[in-house]
């Protein structure tokens, strides 16, 4: 299901099972069984400070739900791992530009094995950056956070930063989806979406006090 706000494109919505009570990681994804995918951010302590859970959870989230596994590699090298996240049940492989000097090769691995493939880069990196590989990719994400923790406040020059993508991505004619991920709420949807989002992440904003479901449907509300 997907909700409308101010723009022709579908906007999808992708809960970041970071946030979520890993205790009870079927009924958590069960809560979200009425968004569009599910987003899994892996870390692993170098690339960025934190680490995250990686091919195990993935698994098992894949085994618990329906939704597709939209893979977020906050990871140096990633493309040592595209397989064996593809083969643990990712639908999309996002990689970052800092993260490996193969970027290009990296997104072409990714569409070899079938997924769809993103690129993203930090919010200080020059947005020239991904540039070359827009017409080579499925999803670009625009981190409105800088990269490894949840929680954080939403960068206000983030939306500009869409806008710019978004006009790069029309003129080019791609179909790729534009992510944001980053203190995305109810409050900055429909900010986000106008700027030319068509996916949005979110994390702590769903798995609130009041549970997935409410979050869930609390965002799909803002943007009507």
């Amino acid at each position: 299901m997907s909700a409308e706000a101010d723009s022709p494109r579908p906007v999808k919505l992708a809960p970041s099972i970071l946030s979520c009570d890993f205790a009870h990681l079927a009924d958590e994804l069960q809560a979200i069984a009425g968004a569009d995918w599910a987003h899994v951010d892996v870390m692993d302590g170098a690339f960025v400070p934190n680490l995250s859970f990686g091919l195990p959870i993935l698994a098992a989230a894949r085994r618990a739900s329906n939704l597709p596994m939209d893979v977020h590699l906050m990871i140096e090298r990633p493309e040592r791992y595209l397989k064996d996240f593809a083969a643990a049940g990712a639908d999309s492989l996002t990689v970052h530009v800092e993260s490996t000097p193969h970027v290009h090769r990296a997104v072409q691995q990714i569409r070899e094995l079938g997924k769809r493939a993103g690129v993203t880069l930090n919010p200080g990196t020059p947005l020239e950056a991904v540039r070359p590989v827009l017409g080579d990719v499925d999803l670009v994400l625009v981190m409105s956070v800088n990269p490894g923790f949840g929680g954080q406040k939403f960068i206000p020059a983030s939306l500009e930063r869409i806008r710019t993508l978004r006009r790069w991505l029309d003129e080019a004619g791609s179909a790729a989806e534009l992510q944001v991920d980053g203190g995305v709420s109810s409050t900055n949807a429909r900010a986000v979406v106008s700027a030319g989002a068509s996916v949005l992440v979110a994390g702590s904003a769903v798995f609130g006090k009041d549970g997935a479901r409410a979050g869930l449907e609390r965002l799909r509300e803002a943007l009507k």
